[in-house]
């Protein structure tokens, strides 16, 4: 059975991507730092018969990533490394002349730092798959100036960087970085409380990332809104 690390699993996208690839036959190493919820998200996904191992932690912690990346191992591998964990650096959002450098360090730590330490500690085993695949989780905000979300999309913007080099360094993976679009989180939730305005469930998005692992396109940036839509 292939084998997938997903960071920020707990809730959200990650929890929903989760239990997609459970139902498709899919191994999985989850990671949350709420343990309460990550037990949950490990449920629902080991409902599927496939082995999941649930590791609460933070990603900015190497010894963390080192058991999340030996867990794979335990588990024959490692074929997705998907890094959806997630800092927003105030909460909520706030401009950029009242974002505490503090909070940008942590977005920069989580978003950034932490997700490259993962792929670091990753890569002989990313290397050894036939189908090794990164996905590094970003967002609109990396490529738009949104008021507010200045530290935010800078760390997501940095990632998108990090993601596109990682491409051109391992030309034997696929790494993607994946704007999700609009999706009603938690994350969203805390970085907007006043917002009332509907938006889709992190399922519905779900469907974008399953399109690009079955048909494995180069590395590259993608929009998840426009992988739904078929284009």
């Amino acid at each position: 059975m292939p084998v997938g690390i997903i960071t920020g699993a707990s809730k959200g996208l990650g929890r929903a991507l989760a239990e997609a690839l459970a139902a498709r036959g899919w191994d999985l190493v989850l990671d949350a730092r709420g343990a309460e919820a990550l037990a949950g998200a490990a449920a629902a996904a080991g409902r599927y018969g496939t082995r999941v191992s649930a590791l609460p932690g933070d990603v900015t912690d190497a010894g963390h990533r080192a058991a999340l990346v030996a867990a794979a191992r335990a588990l024959g591998g490692l074929d997705l490394l998907v890094g959806n964990a997630s800092a927003l650096g105030a909460e909520p959002l706030v401009r950029l002349a009242e974002l505490p450098l503090d909070g940008l360090r942590r977005a920069l730590e989580v978003n950034v730092t932490a997700a490259l330490g993962l792929v670091q500690e990753a890569l002989p085993l990313l290397r050894a798959s036939a189908a090794g695949t990164v996905i590094a989780v970003s967002s609109d905000a990396a490529a738009e100036a949104y008021e507010t979300w200045g530290g935010y999309g800078a760390s997501k913007a940095a990632l998108d960087q990090l993601a596109a080099v990682l491409a051109a360094e391992e030309p034997g993976l696929r790494v993607w970085a994946v704007d999700p679009g609009d999706m009603a989180t938690d994350l969203y939730a805390a970085a907007v409380p006043g917002d009332t305005e509907e938006r889709p469930a992190p399922d519905t998005v779900v469907p974008a990332f399953l399109r690009l692992l079955d048909e494995r396109p180069a590395s590259g940036r993608y929009a998840a809104p426009t992988l739904v839509a078929g284009r």
